[in-house]
C-alpha cells in the first residue's frame, strides 16, 4: 500500500481549490479515477502520478509518502528574491516552533 497517497493527493487538490472534475481535465484521467485515488481505493498510473506530481508542484516522493518536505520551484527567481525566500521560510518555521511552546 501506499502511504498516504490518497490522503495528500486529497489535501492538496483542496489547497489549490480544485474540484476533482477539475484535477482529471488537467492530468487527463477521469473524475471517478480522481475519485477512487482519494478514496484509497485504487492507485495511479505512474503516467498520473508524475503528472499529478507537476500540477501540485511536488515530488513523486512526497504524494508517495518518502518525504515530508515539499519542494519549491524557484526558477527563473534572482539570487536576492531566492535569498527573501529562505528568510521568509526560516521565520516562519521560528515563529511556528515558539507556538508549540506555547502548547
Amino acid at each position: 500500500m501506499i502511504y498516504n497517497l490518497s490522503a495528500r493527493l486529497k489535501q492538496l487538490r483542496q489547497e489549490k481549490h480544485l474540484k476533482q472534475e477539475q484535477v482529471a481535465l488537467l492530468v487527463g484521467v477521469t473524475k471517478s479515477a480522481v475519485s477512487a485515488w482519494e478514496l484509497d481505493m485504487r492507485q495511479p498510473s505512474y503516467e498520473a502520478l508524475i503528472r499529478l506530481a507537476e500540477l501540485y508542484r511536488v515530488s513523486t516522493d512526497y504524494l508517495l509518502g518518502r518525504t515530508y518536505s515539499r519542494s519549491i520551484d524557484l526558477t527563473g527567481l534572482t539570487n536576492a528574491e531566492i535569498a527573501l525566500i529562505c528568510e521568509l521560510v526560516a521565520s516562519m518555521k521560528a515563529k511556528n516552533q515558539k507556538l508549540e511552546e506555547f502548547i
